[in-house]
């Protein structure tokens, strides 16, 4: 069952960001930093996704560790997982500060270099 205030939610993280814009491409809701995305929610039935679900850039390496740690809640998303992309899938009880965190990571991969470092650092 997804969470019925997950894109809200998603979108004050997302939109809390440097320079962070919400567009609707795709019939998906994607956040992005001088045009480039860093992070989208897609509706279950949308490109794929059942259910409701986060998808962002991660690290080289992140993904594949993510999907074998807890394969019920991450996945490797069509379109941009051989780009490394990771899936979150947003159900049940959704570790919010855990979301934050991929977002955070995702918007700095994304990110100009010179913008990313503006970012705070969070514990």
């Amino acid at each position: 069952m997804a969470s019925p205030g997950a894109l809200p939610r998603l979108r004050t993280l997302c939109l809390a960001l440097p320079e962070a814009e919400q567009r609707e491409t795709w019939n998906t809701q994607t956040f992005r930093i001088r045009d480039k995305i860093f992070a989208m929610f897609v509706p279950g039935g949308e490109l794929g996704a059942q259910p409701d679900a986060l998808w962002c850039k991660a690290p080289r390496g992140v993904q594949e560790l993510l999907i074998e740690a807890d394969p019920q809640r991450f996945f490797r998303p069509p379109y941009l997982g051989h780009k490394g992309w990771i899936g979150l899938r947003l159900t049940g009880a959704i570790d919010w500060p855990e979301v934050e965190a991929l977002v955070r990571r995702s918007w700095s991969l994304i990110a100009p270099r010179k913008l990313a470092r503006l970012l705070p650092e969070r514990d």
